[in-house]
């Protein structure tokens, strides 16, 4: 049997010739592996890879002092995240209640407690759940996918007549907000405050991060006031009239849910799913064939480059034995230690009886979670990721990379894999005609006010891709409007 100790001091050492537990050039002096810095970015499933070598559970660093339980095996990760022994309450994180995390800590933000669904238990979880869940339900597909192409056209017009853009700062980080603001129904005038705080929020930067996520909860507080004055066909009005009663502070909390799990996640599976269609001549080829849609392409990403690779923060209610089916190993967790579930490596466990040739159809991956907590917003963010990519396809045919994929950065820490910058380059366009609504983008939202992890990478001179596929992109735009039931 593994043990996991609850100590985050020194402690006693692991035992020697552990390949799980082999420093790495960025490990801790304990020799924990890291899930965070340049190596783990680079190649995280090599770490991934080590960890399997010592059974399904493992003893990590998140950020330094500050450790945690990852779990890499796929059954092993359905069993924590359907198993009422665990709990999302982030109170019962004993090394942050007891100080031995600082309050200020780097994934605190993700980590700490809020009065929200996502840590809740129980009926407090089923009440609030049940609020998100029937708001979203209301949501018309047809009205989404308006929304997208709204905010798509009118952020493509903006670099499609430069012949080069940053898909990441330009596109694929500001879509998601824009999207969501419409869909709080933002009065005129607020979707680009909205959609800068989301962008605030999220940066790499504590300070920054900080500043930004205060920004938004005034900003939500002040919506939902406008909202109690003039309601109207929106989630914020389905989640204030809903029968669960919510108050203002749960409002606030279940939108900056919505938000957090639709932004940069969204923004990761875009950017993701984008450069995998413009690097992989496999999939390039078949689409222009029409074997497959940008929805596979989608599909395969969530197996591969899981957009929350390291997430779903659960608590055992009491120490717990974890044990490999396989092997019949156990691993002992304790009680009130984080425990995460590594969508990434689970997708990815070679034990896991999945054809690769087969991943684009198959939607069985953990990428949205899976049991209670599961993700509620599956279809809305399928709808968002697949029509922004087919607005790119479509206004730019002949889009393709302006460096090597093997260029191309990923966001450092433990929770996203996400790339930094997708540099483009394709032939200057014209500017469509789409006119601007109340709820459009506004000009006051410009990707050079955004922070400046979040800022658009200056693009050097074109040059071929050594990575684009050979396969011509014009037939794309004909796809795209051919698909089936569209």
């Amino acid at each position: 049997m593994t043990s996991l100790p609850t100590d985050t001091g020194t402690g006693s050492a692991p035992p020697p010739g552990c390949p799980a537990h082999q420093p790495t050039r960025e490990a801790t002096a304990s020799g924990l592996p890291v899930l965070y810095g340049a190596e783990f970015a680079a190649d995280p499933h090599a770490t991934y890879d080590r960890l399997r070598a010592d059974g399904v559970a493992h003893r990590v660093e998140l950020a330094p002092g500050v450790e945690a339980v990852l779990v890499t095996g796929y059954d092993a990760a359905l069993e924590v995240l359907r198993s009422p022994y665990f709990s999302k309450d982030a109170r019962r994180w004993t090394a942050l209640a007891e100080g031995k995390v600082p309050a200020d800590n780097q994934v605190v933000p993700m980590m700490g407690w809020r009065p929200s669904l996502w840590f809740a238990d129980g009926e407090r979880h089923l009440r609030l759940r049940a609020s998100v869940d029937d708001a979203l339900g209301r949501v018309n597909p047809h009205q989404l996918r308006t929304y997208v192409q709204r905010s798509a056209a009118q952020l493509i017009d903006r670099f499609a007549g430069d012949g080069e853009a940053d898909l990441v700062a330009q596109y694929a980080d500001p879509i998601p907000a824009l999207v969501f603001a419409q869909l709080f129904g933002c009065p005129d005038g607020l979707t680009a405050r909205m959609a800068s705080a989301c962008s605030r929020m999220m940066d790499a930067e504590p300070a920054v991060a900080h500043a930004g996520g205060g920004e938004l909860a005034m900003f939500l507080g002040e919506l939902i006031g406008v909202k109690r004055q003039k309601p109207g066909a929106d989630l914020t009005t389905w989640l204030l009239n809903h029968p669960s009663a919510l108050t203002d502070e749960e409002m606030i909390h279940q939108l900056v849910v919505l938000i957090g799990a639709g932004t940069v996640p969204q923004t990761a599976w875009i950017s993701t799913g984008t450069m995998m269609l413009l690097a992989d001549e496999r999939f390039a080829s078949d689409l222009t064939g029409g074997s497959l849609t940008v929805a596979d392409a989608l599909n395969e990403v969530l197996w591969l480059h899981s957009p929350l690779s390291n997430f779903s923060f659960v608590y055992a209610v009491h120490d717990h034995t974890l044990r490999d089916q396989r092997t019949g190993a156990e691993t002992h967790i304790p009680a009130g230690v984080p425990v995460l579930i590594s969508h990434a490596a689970a997708n990815t466990d070679p034990t896991l009886d999945v054809d690769s040739g087969q991943r684009a159809a198959n939607t069985s991956h953990l990428a949205f979670g899976a049991g209670p907590h599961a993700c509620p917003a599956r279809d809305t963010a399928g709808v968002i990721a697949e029509v922004a990519i087919e607005m790119l396809l479509d206004r730019l045919p002949d889009m393709a990379l302006a460096v090597n994929a093997t260029e191309l950065a990923w966001r450092p820490g433990p929770f996203h894999r996400a790339l930094t910058a997708l540099p483009v380059t394709f032939a200057p366009a014209r500017t469509s005609s789409t006119e601007p609504s109340d709820a459009s983008v506004g000009e006051s939202w410009n990707p050079a006010d955004a922070p400046s992890s979040t800022r658009p990478a200056p693009i050097s001179t074109p040059r071929p891709p050594g990575s684009a596929p050979k396969a011509p992109r014009r037939w794309w735009s004909f796809l795209v409007r051919s698909r089936p039931g569209r």
